[in-house]
């Protein structure tokens, strides 16, 4: 974990409100379901912003976010060359490392981004992976997972595209060793409760606000089965039977 400056490479706008800002990687550590804390400021906003990591190449770091308030839109706003402020690498990812055989990786929403630099570490680990991605309605970086992934199911609420309904229709635990899932509380909820059903080991990176991504102010602190968790610090991403009861 470093506090440095960077430099920004790229800003690109997927959405109406979702972008990827792209940075100087700085020799950055960086792994899947890890994250930064951003800032481009200096004193009118003292608390930097937490970001997940979307992709690491060897140069740069990548973050998808959407913009939800003043400090995800003042970030919205950098161009290339522009000044920006990184705290990181933050927080305990997915164990990547321990994985064998196929795992799914589940996401919805603003959880998706953060599965694509886990699918990419566990390809390269030698496990293949199935994504299940679900969306609202319009699609995004899902063109990102096709070089990591042996087959992707897509659902969206409205139709429009892939199954029409939730993505936990489509997932059958049974088939992995094991499940990542990054998104909404409620998909994951649905999703540990299916994978503990069948016996599959499940891993949720959940969502909090942070004020100093570290463990210090405590103010992500989360009630888990082992006593309370710091979001930042022990997690983000936690055993599924540490979170949710069966």
């Amino acid at each position: 974990m470093a506090y440095f400056d960077s430099i920004v490479t790229a800003q690109f706008q997927l959405t109406d409100d979702i972008f990827v800002l792209t940075v100087d990687r700085k020799g950055a550590p960086a792994a899947a379901g890890q994250f930064f804390m951003l800032k481009c400021w200096d004193k009118e906003l003292t608390l930097m912003r937490p970001i997940s990591i979307f992709k690491v190449d060897e140069e740069t770091l990548h973050f998808m976010y959407r913009v939800v308030g003043q400090g995800t839109r003042r970030l919205s706003e950098l161009k290339a060359g522009d000044r920006v402020s990184l705290l990181g690498s933050l927080g305990t990812g997915y164990p990547v490392s321990e994985m064998h055989g196929r795992v799914a990786i589940v996401g919805g929403g603003l959880g998706i981004p953060p599965l694509c630099q886990t699918a990419k570490e566990l390809t390269a680990a030698g496990v293949e992976v199935d994504a299940y991605i679900g969306y609202r309605d319009r699609l995004f970086a899902l063109e990102e997972f096709e070089p990591y992934c042996h087959a992707i199911f897509v659902s969206t609420e409205d139709g429009s595209e892939g199954y029409r309904g939730f993505i936990t229709d489509l997932l059958k635990p049974e088939q992995y060793d094991a499940v990542f899932t990054c998104g909404p509380e409620v998909m994951m909820r649905k999703v540990a409760a299916m994978a503990h059903e069948k016996g599959t080991p499940c891993w949720c990176s959940m969502e909090h606000r942070m004020a100093c991504g570290i463990g210090a102010c405590l103010g992500c602190s989360i009630r888990t089965t082992e006593g309370m968790k710091r979001v930042c610090k022990d997690g983000p991403v936690f055993p599924a039977e540490q979170l949710f009861s069966a």
